[in-house]
């Protein structure tokens, strides 16, 4: 079997089953009769640039992000993803952050990416905070309104000065 066909079989695995480590794959491959060894399937999932994402219940698996820069993604896709995954939303000056469970950033950004969405440069994903950045025409506090209101939560507050403490004749504060 070739490579491509190895890893195209892990993909349908992936896909099927929740495989939460690389001696499972390494048996569920053994189980369609392909014999590998776990340093393959290691490259292997490298090379398709497997994650590991948070399931129900707190256990983590291996996924396959799909990126197609040519599929765009439908708007109510990505509120179905904003209200799914994004539990906050900030701005300031033309940086948003989006903050979501562990190990869901990715899964948002890459909405967010193929949405072609007016007014979002980009984004660079972490582990669950999100940034995007808007471009200057929009910026980032319409953005955040907007990213918020996709998300069905309510509008980040304006960022704010932190007050001043007053001080008494003596210097003390109050």
């Amino acid at each position: 079997m070739s490579k491509v066909q190895r890893q195209q079989a892990i993909v349908r695995l992936l896909g099927s089953r929740g495989v939460s480590n690389q001696p499972q794959l390494v048996e569920l491959l053994a189980s369609e009769g392909l014999m590998v060894t776990q340093a393959t399937v290691s490259r292997d999932l490298e090379d398709l640039g497997a994650v590991k994402v948070r399931v129900g219940g707190g256990d983590t698996v291996y996924a396959i992000p799909e990126y197609e820069p040519e599929r765009i993604a439908p708007n109510d896709q990505l509120r179905r993803v904003l209200g799914e995954w994004v539990a906050e939303v900030k701005h300031s000056g033309d940086l948003v952050i989006l903050r979501t469970p562990p190990g869901c950033a990715h899964v948002v950004a890459s909405a967010l990416d193929r949405s072609g969405y007016a007014g979002l440069l980009g984004t660079v994903a972490g582990d669950d905070t999100l940034l995007c950045i808007a471009d200057e025409d929009l910026g980032g506090r319409a953005l955040a309104a907007n990213l918020s209101e996709l998300a069905g939560i309510s509008a980040p507050p304006s960022p704010q000065a932190p007050a001043s403490k007053k001080r008494s004749k003596d210097g003390a504060g109050r």
